[in-house]
């Protein structure tokens, strides 16, 4: 995983997986999507990252359990 910081743009990039972009999308405003060639999300964007952030300069890495304390999303099933 990779994240990168432009302060310049003031854009915050999360890299999950290091292949090439196919597709993006804009799921609300200033939250992006890229996805892969299957249609798999390997990373997130966040524009105006320094007002929608603690600090996008600060990373704090933990290993622990889920915060499954929090409303489920919203997901049609196919039929």
């Amino acid at each position: 995983m990779k994240v990168i910081y432009d302060p310049d743009q003031d854009i915050l990039q999360i890299a999950f997986v290091s292949t090439v972009i196919e597709e993006t999308a804009q799921i609300s405003p200033g939250l992006i999507l890229d996805y892969d060639k299957d249609g798999q999300v390997i990373g997130v964007e966040i524009r105006r990252a320094s007002i929608r952030t603690d600090s996008p300069y600060a990373i704090s890495f933990d290993v622990g359990k889920a915060n499954l304390n929090k409303p489920l999303p919203n997901i049609k099933e196919e039929t």
